[in-house]
């Protein structure tokens, strides 16, 4: 009796860490969804007219795509160089400001090579090996972001020399897959005959 509670125990939480991507993801769309319905009640507050709500979200949406088209084809578009301007005159925000779109570009551009790079490094202490994004590079000197599991956007900020580092495969989505899986999600498991 004792053995069948416990395969019926494993088994729940079997099933409870199969749905939690589920829930999770559920929780995204659901955040998305309230927070774009409250847009809608104050633009529809202000107007209470339902042809002018529709417009000022299609008219939103036109402008992201140009600023997006903007973005890709120059590089920048003047709206983002404008408030770039503006919030460079406000202290304490502007620093926050530059920060967030440091790392949002290092996610996000398709050029920058540097910010996809993945490596391996021995952390906490030798022979233990984590993976780890390059954000900077000077010389042979290398600035790393170690993720720690299974949040991967809390970790630490480290400077190794390049020769410390083994070269990864994996790319940034594929890091990050693996850091919040646990190392579950692991498909460039080939790699670990590269580390010493």
């Amino acid at each position: 009796m004792n053995e069948y509670f416990k395969k019926l125990l494993n088994n729940f939480l079997i099933g409870v860490f199969a749905i939690i991507p589920i829930v999770i993801v559920f929780q995204i769309i659901l955040f998305v969804q309230e927070r774009v319905s409250d847009l809608f009640h104050i633009v529809y507050a202000f107007s209470d007219n339902y042809f002018f709500t529709a417009l000022v979200f299609l008219v939103s949406f036109v402008i992201l795509v140009w600023i997006g088209n903007t973005t890709v084809k120059k590089g920048r578009s003047w709206i983002i160089g404008f408030f770039d301007y503006i919030i460079d005159r406000i202290p304490f925000l502007n620093t926050i400001y530059r920060v967030l779109k440091k790392v949002i570009n290092m996610f996000s551009s398709h050029e920058q090579t540097m910010a996809k790079e993945v490596v391996y490094v021995e952390y906490p202490k030798d022979g233990i090996w984590v993976p780890a994004y390059v954000t900077n590079k000077h010389e042979d000197k290398y600035v790393l972001f170690i993720p720690t599991s299974p949040n991967p956007t809390s970790g630490f900020t480290v400077i190794v020399d390049k020769a410390k580092l083994v070269k990864s495969e994996m790319d940034i989505e594929e890091a990050t897959s693996f850091i919040v899986s646990i190392g579950v999600d692991y498909n460039k498991a080939s790699e670990t005959h590269k580390l010493p």
